[in-house]
């Protein structure tokens, strides 16, 4: 007798370092669910590629963008229901600060808690936050792979730092439930099998901290 099927958080954030994969399971996780999405829109950034070349020189305008751009998205946010359907975003707003503490010198970093604090940004809690890991290498070649040109700046030096604030930020995320998941050789979006396995795991996911470490498909 097979087991009824469990309904899935309403709000599901997918997070992790640029090149994990969260805006592609984001999606598919979506069409899974019938869940609207909130994304976030790096492409819009125009400060964004000139970071990568050099990242002292424009990691405060850089940053300040994504935090407006992202209080202006929550702001649209809570004049929608946001619990009349579903929805999964592929960022997390207060997980915005690990990017000015890795990215900013101490004035900066003031200058951007400041704004942070004045836009008094209420950002609803996900109801669920999958948290993707892969080491730099793995990420580093999935950089390269999706060939965005001002990725490509992106070096292993930036990748090692990031990949450790995410680590750290979540070791002490309590806000609520969150799936943290090994994917550093697994296909989230192309291998059904895999996938399969994580959405029942998103449908069940109970209690503060759960993990996600298949092994990946032998070949």
């Amino acid at each position: 007798m097979s087991r009824p099927e469990t309904t899935p958080p309403r709000f599901i954030v997918v997070e992790g370092p640029i090149g994990v994969g969260k805006t592609s399971l984001a999606k598919r996780l979506a069409e899974t669910f019938g869940y609207a999405t909130l994304f976030e829109a790096p492409q819009d950034n125009p400060f964004l590629a000139r970071f990568y070349e050099e990242e002292r020189r424009h990691a405060l305008p850089t940053q300040l963008f994504f935090l407006l751009q992202r209080a202006e998205q929550l702001r649209a946010l809570r004049q929608e229901d946001l619990f009349g359907t579903g929805r999964v975003a592929d960022f997390l707003i207060n997980k915005d600060q690990l990017f000015a503490e890795l990215n900013l010198d101490p004035d900066e970093l003031d200058l951007y808690r400041q704004v942070y604090d004045h836009l008094t940004i209420a950002a609803p809690v996900p109801d669920l936050v999958v948290y993707l890991q892969a080491p730099p290498p793995v990420l580093s070649r999935r950089i390269q792979r999706r060939g965005i040109a001002a990725e490509q700046y992106i070096d292993r030096g930036y990748l090692e730092r990031l990949v450790e604030a995410y680590a750290q930020y979540f070791h002490y995320y309590d806000a609520g439930p969150l799936l943290i998941v090994n994917a550093a050789e697994i296909d989230l979006v192309d291998d059904q099998s895999q996938y399969d396995r994580l959405v029942d795991v998103i449908r069940n996911a109970g209690g503060s901290r759960s993990y996600f470490n298949p092994h990946p498909t032998l070949i």
